[in-house]
């Protein structure tokens, strides 16, 4: 078990750190993943992620603490727990974020990480089923396409926002965000292509790379600050691996800064107090968990148009399913946004801060029941929350899960513009063309008017779109846990790429962003080992 490089976590980060660094042949990758292969069909089927939603064999099902903003209530918390992580259970939504996103990065001290030298990167990782451009890559790995179908609910939502002043949209991550239309999905001909898909497969026979599925990393091993390895239970069984050169997490932005709290890593006080040994007292470590808020609202449609429709009988799912065996096409194909808009909650805003969702069915719950009626559903998420929570343990027992603590709602502005952006949703299905097909609005209804009442609904039903980032933070300050070449401040031979990250989440999905952290980070890491 001696290698030059270990990568903890066979997610989206870590499945491109796996491809890249093994891609020359002169250094010896272990690739550890907690979960199993990839082998669930769901996985497999755009559609798929409802079926994943409450899977624990693929899925971590997290819980966070209670939200003192939410009356309370935990958080049901989904991130991926198999090859490929969360990009093998996630929505398919391929949006990268906002230039001003990364030109903020690089302003706030980290070389190298503005939008400009950041595109090449989004770039090299996509293969984009219209080709090449100035925006977008046409030959790699990862497959960004069009959803294979159009709808007529979707084409109305479209006008309806055109008819309200937001411009046609046929692509977010091109010259410009704002805008209303279609989603890019990371699929291809029908099937999802995660990371594992895309990355890890085609690469799998390589002798220079070792992947162990089902091997949960328990601790990060050190002699004095620099880390030599790590030690990881599989099978039952306790075993440690040498890393001669590095050690990289890419567990994901809650169990990185666990695992460097477990190891020894975070604030100093706080492990102290769990009986753990303190490495480096890094108080950055699991401070500032940014999250994008969602918030659903769903309506009765006043025709049998729906995906609740098509899967009501036995007979209308076995047409959905041997249409999507036969054609790869239909309502199996549609990611967790089939249209979406990007609007400002007000004038004054200078870029977009609202990221709209809408799907062409409905439940109470993502991952619950479809409704017994003909409906559809549009959410919302502030996309630049002010709110920040927190990573931390809950004891020293490795196996235990995080303390994850969102703190939604914690500002008086992210209040209002949950409280705009869902008025802004009403006003939406009552624009023509769209209201043509409104029969009512279930959820919230009627007995919601007020700001208080947005308010209130928003705090009952609201939680993660799972964009979970910023938990290891790039930067040059004190609480900064990594350089802007990914490596441990105050250590060395230990790196973090992941989206933990990320200095500020992005205005978007964090999927594409992720993907790109990793091409960028496989680069320093060679750089450096090149170097030496």
């Amino acid at each position: 078990m001696n290698f030059d490089y270990i990568i903890v976590g066979a997610g989206s980060a870590g499945c491109v750190l796996a491809n890249r660094l093994t891609a020359n042949g002169p250094y010896r990758v272990l690739v550890l993943e907690a979960g199993p292969p990839d082998t669930n069909r769901w996985i497999h089927i755009p559609l798929g992620y409802g079926k994943l939603f409450q899977t624990p064999a693929v899925n971590w099902m997290y819980q966070s603490e209670p939200e003192p903003h939410l009356n309370g209530r935990r958080v049901f918390t989904p991130r991926g727990k198999v090859l490929g992580g969360s990009s093998s259970i996630n929505g398919l939504v391929h949006v990268r974020g906002q230039r001003e996103d990364f030109d903020e990065w690089a302003r706030l001290g980290n070389r190298g990480w503005g939008f400009d030298d950041l595109l090449p990167y989004f770039r090299k990782s996509e293969s984009f089923q219209h080709g090449a451009d100035a925006y977008h890559g046409g030959d790699g790995p990862l497959s960004v396409s069009d959803l294979p179908d159009r709808h007529p609910l979707c084409d109305a939502f479209i006008a309806a926002g055109q008819s309200l002043g937001l411009p046609r949209n046929d692509d977010f991550n091109g010259p410009a965000q704002e805008g209303v239309g279609y989603y890019h999905s990371t699929s291809r001909s029908g099937r999802r292509t995660s990371c594992a898909v895309a990355y890890l497969h085609p690469v799998r026979s390589r002798t220079n790379l070792e992947v162990l599925t089902e091997a949960r990393v328990t601790q990060v091993l050190f002699e004095g600050t620099r880390a030599i390895g790590v030690r990881f239970v599989r099978g039952g069984t306790s075993v440690e691996a040498t890393a001669a050169r590095e050690v990289i997490l890419s567990g994901g932005s809650f169990n990185s800064p666990q695992l460097l709290q477990l190891s020894g890593v975070g604030p100093g006080a706080h492990l102290q107090a769990l009986g753990i040994p303190v490495v480096s007292d890094s108080p950055g470590v699991g401070t500032g968990l940014q999250d994008h808020f969602y918030v659903r609202t769903v309506w009765k449609c006043t025709r049998p148009m729906t995906f609740n429709d098509d899967m009501r009988t036995r007979v209308g799912q076995a047409r959905v399913g041997l249409r999507y065996l036969m054609s790869r096409r239909g309502p199996l194909t549609v990611s967790a946004g089939y249209a979406g808009a990007f609007f400002r909650s007000r004038e004054d805003v200078p870029r977009p801060d609202v990221q709209l969702y809408f799907i062409n069915f409905s439940t109470d719950k993502m991952g619950t029941t479809l409704h017994p009626f003909s409906g559809f559903t549009v959410s919302m998420s502030p996309l630049r929350p002010e709110s920040r929570g927190s990573v931390r343990l809950h004891s020293a027992d490795p196996l235990a899960a995080p303390a994850i603590q969102y703190r939604y709602l914690d500002t008086e502005d992210d209040r209002r513009v949950v409280v705009d952006s869902l008025r802004f949703i009403r006003r939406l299905m009552a624009a023509a063309p769209m209201r043509e097909f409104v029969a009512a609005e279930h959820a919230p209804g009627a007995r919601v008017a007020s700001d208080e009442d947005w308010l209130g609904y928003a705090r009952e039903v609201g939680g993660t779109v799972y964009h979970p980032t910023s938990t290891c933070r790039m930067g040059v300050d004190a609480m900064a846990v990594v350089d802007d070449r990914l490596r441990v401040r105050g250590l060395t031979g230990l790196r973090v790429i992941d989206a933990s990250i990320m200095p500020n989440v992005v205005s978007g999905n964090t999927n594409a962003a992720t993907v790109m952290v990793a091409e960028k980070g496989a680069d320093l890491v060679l750089e450096d080992a090149a170097a030496e």
